[in-house]
């Protein structure tokens, strides 16, 4: 399969845009985990696939490292406040959802590797971590960019797309770490 196939099929699915890039160009800064300890989100400690228990961030790199190539997708949503939680989480679910449709096509067609997702990982909630019990969907779940300590914009300006929010527009990311 191509590269220009499997964007064909990220747009497909929804995706604003998608590059196919060689995976050992990611930019990594291990002090983006400071951003998750922060706890901003209020996973810090409570989701199976955010720190700490994800893995370190050296861990979470070699993840990534071990793929040859890498899919990013994009999608690009109009809110206009983007503090409006509500519109913010229902985008990242819907980008959540499109990056499954592109992973679920590629697993048909016989590509397998690792995704890394736009927001922590929401597939069960609350996550069965706290009630102390392993996660229950382990083979779907994912850990996001900043847990992998992905320097994002960095990402985004070599796959030529957008990375800050202005206008109203909300950029989101995943991507999906492939041989």
């Amino acid at each position: 399969m191509t590269h220009d196939q499997i964007i064909d099929i990220a747009v497909q699915e929804g995706f604003s845009s998608a590059s196919v890039i060689d995976t050992s160009v990611i930019v990594f800064d291990a002090s983006f985990r400071s951003y998750c300890m922060e706890n901003l989100c209020g996973q810090y400690g409570a989701n199976h696939s955010c720190p700490p228990l994800c893995g370190t961030p050296e861990e979470m790199k070699q993840r990534i490292l071990k793929y040859k190539n890498t899919l990013v997708m994009q999608t690009v949503w109009n809110i206009p406040d983007c503090r409006n939680n509500a519109s913010v989480e229902s985008a990242k679910k819907n980008h959540r959802d499109y990056s499954f449709k592109v992973i679920e096509r590629l697993e048909q067609l016989g590509m397998h590797g690792l995704l890394v997702g736009a927001s922590f990982c929401s597939l069960c909630t609350p996550c069965s971590i706290s009630e102390g019990k392993p996660c229950t969907l382990p083979e779907k779940q994912y850990s996001c960019m900043s847990a992998y300590c992905i320097h994002v914009k960095a990402l985004a300006e070599k796959c030529g797309m957008v990375y800050d929010y202005r206008d109203g527009l909300l950029p989101l990311f995943s991507l999906f770490a492939f041989d």
